[in-house]
């Protein structure tokens, strides 16, 4: 019972990442899907990927509305194209650590403007 259990987990959990196999075993062009994704991390990943300047191409698709997919194509001028991927997922991340890095202090920032004016004495005239 306990293998059965087991297997029907392995098998619930889909993989996240899943490269496309093709024919021809060129490293700089391949295909990724990212299961459980869709358009915010397609759009912003593709972004960052196509600032790198060894990337000739990089797009991605949803197949279908209902399919919580989507396939990211990537054209190196040479670096496989999982590099890539790696690099262009780890800008995103920390693109992402500094945008909330900088949120959370802007209103660390703000809630202690707002005690201080909430403390000073009101002027009347």
């Amino acid at each position: 019972h306990l293998r059965s259990g087991r297997r029907k987990m392995a098998e619930q959990q889909k993989k996240k990442l899943e490269v496309v196999q093709t024919l021809d075993s060129d490293e700089s062009c391949q295909t990724f899907v990212l299961h459980e994704e869709d358009h915010t991390l397609g759009n912003a990943l593709r972004y960052m990927i196509m600032k790198n300047p060894d990337v000739d191409f990089c797009g991605y698709s949803v197949p279908h509305p209902s399919e919580h997919k989507i396939n990211l194509r990537i054209q190196s001028r040479g670096p496989p194209a999982a590099d890539i991927l790696r690099r262009g997922l780890t800008e995103l991340n920390a693109l992402c650590e500094h945008v909330l890095n900088t949120f959370e202090g802007a209103v660390e920032e703000y809630k202690m403007n707002q005690a201080t004016e909430n403390t000073e004495p009101m002027e009347t005239g």
